[in-house]
């Protein structure tokens, strides 16, 4: 490895006996793991706390549909002359 500069080379020796203290039976997910974690656990809650503010923005109550009105009254006049005409 002589293109190695000597702080490389340092970094890889202390490396290397820091992995070797480590058991290689043992993995754990570390700092980085938990920091990773704690992050994404707050954007959910961010999140979620986001879509909780604008659903209770959204109306849920539909206007009527115009058609449909039309329809229920042509169905109330047929009926009641159906009914004069039975009488």
């Amino acid at each position: 490895m002589p293109d190695m500069s000597a702080s490389a080379s340092l970094a890889m020796t202390q490396l290397a006996t820091l992995a070797k203290e480590v058991d290689e039976d043992k993995v754990t997910p570390g700092v980085l793991g938990f920091i990773i974690f704690a992050v994404m656990a707050l954007a959910v809650w961010g999140l979620m706390k986001s879509m909780n503010r604008h659903m209770s923005r959204v109306d849920f109550k539909e206007a009527p549909d115009p058609k449909a009105d039309a329809g229920e009254a042509q169905d109330s006049t047929a009926s009641g002359t159906a009914k004069s005409q039975r009488g």
